[in-house]
Formats: C-alpha cells, sequence, structure tokens
C-alpha cells in the first residue's frame, strides 16, 4: 500500500476502497428486486439481442424473398463498399460534426444556464426561468423543426429582427444553404434540450457545501469569483462524468430535426448516417449494406462507451484512494 504523506510525516497508507463480492446470500437478500427486474431483462433481450441475429444480412446479398440457407455470403464486401464510397465519407463527416457541434455547445450552454439559475436568489423567479427553459424538452421533433421553419422562412421572425436591426439588407434563406444547416440543427437542439440539460448540474450544484461559499465571502470574493473557484469545482465530476457518457453516443448526432428540416439543396450538409440507412435500407432495398452501416454506428458506439466506462472508472478511484 502507499502510504499518505503530510509534509515528512507519513499518516499510515492509503485505504483501497472495499469490493463487494456478489454471494448467495445477497442475491437471496435482493430476490425480490431481482424478480422484478425479469420483465425488463425479457424486454431487453427480445427487443435488443434477438434482432442482432440480423446481421447476418451485412455478410450477404440478402434478398427478402430467399431463406437463410439460400442467401448468397459475400463476407466484408458491403464494408469495403462503405469505407471506399464517397456518400458514406459524406455522411459520415456529417454525422460526426453535428455530433460534436451539438456536444460541446450542449454542455457550455447547459452549465453557463445552471450557473445563472443558482445565482438567482428568488425562488419563485427561478423556478418560472427553469420551467420556461425545459418546457421545449416536452414538444416532439415535429413540432420543434415546424417552428424552426417557420421562424427561419423569408418572411419569418429571424429575418424581420434581422432586417430591423440592419445586420441584413434582405432575407437569408436559411434552409436552402448548406453553410448554415449545422448551425441550424445545433441551435434547435440547445433550445429544445439546454433547459432539461441543466437539472443535473442544478441538482449537484445543490450539493455543495455552503461553508465554501462562507469561505469565499471571508477571502473578500465577488459572485463571479465565487461561480468559478466554488461552484465549477464542485460540480466538475459531474462534468466529466456526462462528457465521458456522451462521448459513447458520438455518432447519435440525431435523425429527426435533419431530416425533417433537410431537403435537396442541403442534402450534403444534412444526411447522417441513421438517414443513409434509411435511404438505403427502404428507399432502394439495398438491406445489406444499410445493416453494414449500422453495424459500423453500433461498434463504434460500444467501443466508445467501453473506453467511457473504464475511464469512468478509473476516475473513481483515483477519488476513493
Amino acid at each position: 500500500m502507499e502510504e499518505i504523506v503530510v509534509g515528512n510525516k507519513p499518516l499510515g497508507p492509503k485505504k483501497k476502497p472495499k469490493i463487494r463480492r456478489l454471494t448467495w446470500q445477497n442475491i437471496k437478500a435482493q430476490r425480490q428486486l431481482i424478480w422484478m427486474s425479469v420483465p425488463l431483462l425479457a424486454y431487453i433481450i427480445i427487443f435488443a439481442y434477438v434482432p442482432v441475429w440480423g446481421w447476418t444480412m451485412a455478410f450477404q446479398d440478402y434478398k427478402p424473398a430467399r431463406s437463410f440457407s439460400q442467401q448468397t455470403w459475400v463476407g466484408f464486401k458491403h464494408f469495403q463498399f462503405l469505407f471506399t464510397d464517397d456518400n458514406f465519407l459524406r455522411v459520415l463527416r456529417n454525422t460526426l460534426a453535428m455530433s460534436i457541434i451539438n456536444m460541446i455547445l450542449g454542455f457550455v450552454t447547459a452549465i453557463v444556464l445552471a450557473l445563472l439559475l443558482n445565482e438567482i436568489k428568488k425562488i419563485m423567479w427561478k423556478r418560472t426561468v427553469q420551467t420556461i427553459s425545459y418546457l421545449p424538452h416536452f414538444l416532439s421533433w415535429i413540432i420543434v423543426t415546424g417552428i424552426v421553419a417557420t421562424s427561419l422562412a423569408s418572411d419569418g421572425i429571424v429575418n424581420d429582427i434581422l432586417m430591423k436591426l440592419h445586420l441584413i439588407n434582405e432575407p437569408i434563406l436559411w434552409l436552402t444553404e448548406g453553410k448554415y444547416f449545422w448551425g441550424v440543427v445545433a441551435s434547435s437542439h440547445i433550445w429544445k434540450e439546454v433547459g432539461w440539460s441543466t437539472i443535473i448540474y442544478l441538482a449537484a450544484m445543490a450539493s455543495i457545501d455552503p461553508a465554501q461559499y462562507e469561505a469565499a465571502d471571508i477571502d473578500g470574493a465577488n459572485r463571479y469569483q465565487k461561480m468559478w473557484n466554488v461552484t465549477l469545482p464542485g460540480i466538475k465530476p459531474t462534468i466529466v462524468i456526462l462528457l465521458i457518457m456522451s462521448i459513447g453516443h458520438i455518432l447519435e448526432a440525431g435523425f429527426e430535426v435533419q431530416y425533417l428540416l433537410g431537403n435537396g439543396l442541403v442534402v450534403d450538409w444534412a444526411e447522417t448516417i441513421d438517414i443513409f440507412v434509411l435511404k438505403y435500407g427502404i428507399a432502394q432495398g439495398n438491406y445489406s449494406l444499410a445493416t453494414a452501416g449500422g453495424i459500423f454506428k453500433t461498434v463504434v458506439s460500444i467501443t466508445m462507451l467501453l473506453v467511457a466506462n473504464w475511464t469512468a472508472k478509473r476516475l473513481g478511484e483515483e477519488r476513493l484512494l
């Protein structure tokens, strides 16, 4: 064991965290919870694991009219096509770009809003602002994209405001130019989810010891200094864990908002892996290629989740040591 040293005086060995071993006694004590989890486990097996059998289509020239034994096996032919196809590489670029933009802006805006809400002293005003900010979370993407499309129309409120402020001379067709599309998607995600994302940060801020703020007051810190030196360090573990978990969904750029706001003029910027799978699997009937694209996305997500879990475990062990 390593020793904890303060100055030149050892205070003794570090205590390693105790690992609770699974025994029949523990299982028996938790049998009610185990029985309650059986329906959920059955649901996961039936709807999550059994369909994995369909992955075999990615290694076949799948024809719906043929039985499994009559299918032609082609190995990694479809995967080779994916990684050499310009369309798939473009789709991968779009997916990664929109996912990273949404993740970064989502984290920053949620943390900033949580910090500002935490500084509001009047409870009624704080609850009102928080309620208004997370209400869009409960709207479906159909409604949200309708609001976005109406607001960004040539005679919409966005163009009206910009023209009255003399920032533009003529209306901008936001949804017909690819260079604006990623920004529109990111803004839509932030407006819909930022209020909901602040809830966990506010909960983490509530657990910070008030004595730290009192000590900062004694040291003469102002509100901004307390936010930077007390609040942010206090929620740092929460930020790190949520960031690590988000990395596992790096290829989850979305489907509904891109599909509903996209059109032929911005297809080179709007198409994601999910839309690619839908396009080839349903519209063109190339089920094997669509399945290969879905497998690629799943494998990347699983790999990132394993890395995220390993990192979270290491961070947790370091905090306990």
